[in-house]
């Protein structure tokens, strides 16, 4: 770095702590901030000078603004929308003449910790709900579940179309299609930041201190970097420069990185540093527990002059710092002469005595000399309390309930009150609801060490009405208090297609109609041929021993079933120990079993609510994995297609969607064109399912699934039949259009359109082409 990094200028304004911060749209050079003030602000440089003026505030959100973000411009909203979580639950948009939201978004049961937006009106937003949630066109469409944890970050990854989510769990999951295709491990502490390098690669940050950067393909971390001394709570990339990122933390630092080094340590008069974010110019924007906002810059030209940068070096050098853990052994500390001898590479901190007073500097490589970043207090020790095998300076004892034993707050002065209150009601199963409640009280019980924080303003219990609970007493908490439109492939208003539609069986043939589906019903495989089924079986059962062995006499009984005659109930139980044979054995058992769950009797056998999902699990999990023999995958996904023509199948295909779809793509890989026919078939089953239904999670997944399997299969049949599909999904249904354009799918329409060899495909592409590109 040839240039370090100096203060452009602070912005004053928000209340309270600003949580976050991003780049504004419009005008160039924007920042827009949220705050625990409740608000959000557009913050725009000024003409005249280097500094910021506030251009725009939005209040809407009933409590915290937890994260902000721009939602991109579209027809509606040229200029784009002001997006923000809050501890409210919800996520408001603004538009940038509004100081009301135009639109809420509700559907988390707790804090809205983390948003961003993507193409076409989607977002995607974390929760300490334990969920991320894919927002289209101000709906829900998908709930991403699978950590155990508060979600505290989320990333896009436009061009793979996978999405990130960081956890207190301490661990990154990346989905594509409602599925969670990889999960990364390595972090010792809650994941607090994401932040997207390139098509393969990402950064994250924690509470362990550390930032670790991540190769998507293999789920490998290939580097971590150490120099934070505490939680790193922001991560952002430098434009134009991957391997250049900054980091904010409960440290007070803000920290400039190249090639996994830190090469520059900003301290803040803050106690904490909770957002980053860096301007299309290079700028750097923190947003910190004082409640402002700075921005440093390399640019000479848009430094601040002297006498700014004069006044926060003092209040930098003017901060008190809490002592750590342990007393400071004051008399053996060096004194002021140590600061003549240079830091040397790297982030280093030292304490010196100066009459008595304990003062902490850092080196700073960028202007090779010592900083004061302030004086320590309570260096001459405190008395330590245990507690779980931990030393605080406060063990609150906080009576919930009278007829209960108290519960213990741990809290030391280093920490973060907000961190310190959430954790506590975390671990105690108390809403987060009373977090103003819980850091009101720890903050009057000790006074509050000050940091340099705005102050705060004295407010009575938000949740409850009442005052602070006080330690030692008895303090109750009181919990507080479409039509459906016509189906244009299936009825009235439909597609006219012109010559190519659907059928039954394992084949479509051409069929001069104008109608996609001929009527209303699933595309089922009901053909096969039962004496070489029955032969195979036969051959098979001959290689069993023990219990696996049946009697051959039942086996031929089972020719019955697959003639078309209602099984009885000793030939089902038999057809269910046949489903225990190794895998390897498996395929005629399930041929038996596809042909079997098209009568109403086997279907409710297998598919009830009491045992199926059991059976579907069973099926799920021995023959819809990558190493499955393929023969397996396709007369698995061949049963699932006959089960949707009984009740008890398509009410138990409907619930069991999520594992369906995901055991489904396990197969995508396949090279045969039958495993890719019936995956089609599938996903075409599940369109007629939901075409009439307004259930906008359940199209999304469909359609982002479809997405999915166009980058695998090239079969003519199985493209028309997902184009049937994708179609069926989108017709008259402009949000789900909206999100299959932010997928694979319009290439593969492209495709589609182009096909010369087959007519059915060329003509069904242009169809669907009409809705989609």
């Amino acid at each position: 770095m040839d240039v370090p990094y100096k203060l452009r200028c602070s912005i004053t304004g928000h209340e309270k702590d600003v949580r976050s911060v991003c780049v504004g749209h419009f005008p160039e050079g924007a920042i827009l901030s949220g705050s625990r003030d409740a608000t959000a602000r557009i913050w725009v440089p000024n003409e005249q000078d280097v500094g910021y003026r506030e251009g725009h505030m939005m209040r809407g959100q009933n409590h915290f603004v937890s994260c902000v973000c721009m939602m991109p411009a579209d027809e509606e909203f040229p200029e784009g929308l002001v997006i923000t979580g809050s501890t409210d639950h919800t996520i408001q948009a603004f538009s940038l003449t509004s100081t009301q939201p135009v639109f809420s978004l509700a559907g988390h049961s707790d804090n809205v910790c983390s948003v961003i937006a993507g193409k076409f009106g989607t977002l995607l937003s974390g929760s300490w709900d334990k969920t991320a949630r894919v927002w289209l066109k101000r709906k829900c469409v998908m709930v991403l579940k699978g950590h155990e944890a508060a979600v505290w970050a989320v990333a896009l990854m436009p061009e793979t179309g996978f999405m990130l989510t960081g956890s207190a769990d301490k661990s990154i999951r990346m989905w594509r299609a409602g599925k969670c295709e990889k999960t990364f491990l390595g972090h010792t502490d809650c994941v607090r930041g994401l932040a997207v390098v390139s098509a393969t690669e990402f950064l994250s940050c924690s509470n362990d201190a550390s930032v670790k950067r991540w190769m998507t393909s293999t789920g490998e971390c290939i580097q971590t970097c150490f120099s934070h001394t505490n939680f790193v709570y922001s991560i952002s990339i430098v434009p134009g420069a991957p391997d250049c990122f900054v980091t904010t933390g409960e440290d007070r630092t803000l920290r400039i990185w190249k090639d996994g080094d830190c090469c520059q340590t900003i301290t803040h008069p803050a106690q904490s540093v909770w957002t980053v974010c860096v301007l299309a110019n290079g700028d750097v924007v923190t947003g910190a527990s004082d409640g402002v906002i700075r921005v440093f810059t390399q640019c000479r030209e848009r430094m601040g002059d002297a006498s700014e940068q004069a006044v926060f070096d003092e209040l930098v050098a003017s901060s008190a710092i809490p002592a750590q853990l342990g007393d400071i052994k004051t008399d053996q500390l060096p004194g002021m002469e140590a600061l003549l001898t240079p830091g040397g590479k790297g982030p280093k901190t030292l304490m010196v005595k100066d009459d008595n007073v304990v003062q902490a500097y850092q080196w700073s490589n960028a202007e090779t000399r010592w900083v004061k970043i302030g004086d320590v207090v309570g260096a001459s020790g405190t008395s330590k309390k245990l507690y779980q095998g931990k030393e605080y300076d406060y063990i609150f004892d906080v009576d919930i309930q009278e007829d209960k034993p108290p519960l213990k707050l741990p809290y030391n002065i280093t920490d973060d009150p907000w961190m310190a209150a959430h954790d506590f009601l975390e671990n105690n199963g108390i809403s987060q609801m009373y977090l103003d409640q819980v850091v009101k009280f720890i903050q009057e019980q000790t006074k509050g060490i000050s940091l340099g924080s705005a102050q705060q303003p004295s407010v009575s219990d938000p949740f409850t009405g009442g005052s602070r609970y006080v330690p030692g007493a008895a303090t109750s908490i009181t919990p507080p208090a479409g039509p459906p439109s016509s189906d244009p492939f299936t009825g009235a208003g439909r597609y006219v297609p012109g010559a190519p539609s659907i059928g039954g069986g394992d084949t479509v043939p051409p069929r001069n109609g104008n109608e996609f589906f001929p009527k209303t019903t699933y595309l089922s495989f009901d053909t096969g041929n039962t004496t070489a089924i029955l032969g195979k079986l036969k051959e098979f059962n001959a290689m069993m021993e023990g219990d696996e062995k049946v009697d051959e006499a039942d086996l031929v009984s089972l020719n019955d079933v697959m003639s078309g005659k209602d099984p009885t109930a000793p030939q089902l139980q038999l057809l269910w120990k046949l489903l225990q044979w190794p895998n390897d054995r498996l395929f005629p058992v399930l041929d038996v079993l596809r042909l079997s769950v098209r009568h109403t009797v086997a279907a409710e056998h297998f598919c009830n609510e009491k045992d199926g999902p059991q059976f579907l699990a069973h099926l799920l999990t021995t023959t819809l994995t990558a190493d499955s023999p393929q023969s397996n995958q396709m007369l698995t996904l061949r049963t699932l297609c006959n089960a949707f023509k009984h009740s008890f199948g398509e009410a138990l295909l409907r619930n069991s969607r999520d594992q369906v779809i995901s055991a489904m793509l396990n197969c995508c890989t396949s090279n045969s064109k039958n495993v890719h026919i019936a995956i089609s078939s599938v996903l075409l089953n599940y369109a007629i399912m939901y075409h009439r239904n307004t259930d906008v999670e359940a199209k999304a997944q469909c359609v982002l699934a479809a997405g999915e399997v166009t980058e695998w299969q090239s079969d003519p049949e199985a493209n028309f039949r997902l184009l049937v599909c994708v179609g069926t999904l989108l017709a008259s249904d402009q949000n789900t259009t909206e999100l299959a354009k932010a997928t694979k799918l319009p290439q593969f329409v492209e495709r589609c359109k182009a096909c010369r060899d087959v007519k059915k495909v060329a003509d069904c592409g242009r169809l669907v082409g009409q809705l989609i590109l």
